[in-house]
């Protein structure tokens, strides 16, 4: 989607501090955390949101949520992670296009 702020990160027009990266997905630094270690998972494929997945999206998911906690260890989090999908603008999703953030190292911020 040209008009989508992640979809311009994944095709490197706009730069970002990786974390991980292979064929399906992306994982960079949040460019405004929250905690001492937050980070996105992104799919590389343009879905909005976990609200308009379908069944052709199982594989992705299921690489996306055994990918997270693989990058949370190296990225230090072997004491444990938040991780938090916001669906839809009444759910909190500021850019529309499925993401996870991974939060931890340290004290994290309460709802």
């Amino acid at each position: 989607m040209s008009d989508c702020l992640f979809c311009k990160i994944v095709d490197g027009s706009i730069p970002s501090k990786k974390v991980y990266e292979d064929e399906h997905i992306l994982a960079f630094h949040d460019i405004y955390p929250k905690a001492k270690t937050h980070f996105l998972v992104i799919p590389k494929k343009h879905i909005e949101s976990l609200a308009q997945l379908s069944a052709d999206d199982q594989a992705l998911m299921g690489h996306m949520m055994t990918k997270i906690p693989e990058l949370a260890l190296a990225e230090g989090l072997g004491n444990g992670f938040r991780t938090i999908a916001n669906t839809g603008p009444g759910g909190g999703q500021e850019v529309p296009h499925l993401h996870f953030h991974i939060l931890g190292g340290g004290k994290l911020p309460g709802f």
